[in-house]
């Protein structure tokens, strides 16, 4: 992820990397919270700065492997909230950190809840893309 190739507008207008947030028990559970190791690790490579603090996951929500593309909205649905200074999210382009996408009903609300927040520009980034029921065999 570190040698990625960020596109021009990315690379010139990014405020700052946010990682997808756990939930506390989640985190506490596993120790870490991998999405904010890969932001932590993109921004050290010179990509940005990293806000650990700017979204918050606001009930616990069910592993998302096994459940439907339209489970996982529901799931996911009303999950994040904006924290901290909403000043610093006024017209802002943020990056949000992802360890993997599947569907993006994760990313999409994290997004809107920094949209909501006041960010113009979403960016995201993942470290990989799970297979879907249509891809074309390996």
């Amino acid at each position: 992820m570190a040698r990625l190739n960020w596109p021009g507008d990315v690379k010139e207008e990014r405020t700052a990397l946010i990682p997808v947030p756990l939930s506390k028990d989640r985190e506490r559970s596993r120790g870490f919270n991998q999405s904010e190791r890969l932001a932590v690790g993109l921004g050290a490579s010179g990509a940005t700065t990293v806000w650990r603090d700017a979204l918050i996951r606001t009930h616990f929500t069910s592993s998302q492997t096994r459940l439907t593309p339209e489970e996982r909205l529901r799931n996911v649905s009303g999950a994040f909230r904006v924290t901290g200074d909403p000043a610093r999210l006024r017209g802002a382009h943020l990056v949000l950190v992802d360890d993997v996408v599947t569907t993006a009903a994760t990313l999409n609300a994290c997004a809107a809840a920094l949209f909501a927040g006041g960010a113009r520009i979403i960016s995201y980034v993942t470290f990989g893309r799970a297979r879907l029921p249509g891809d074309a065999p390996s």
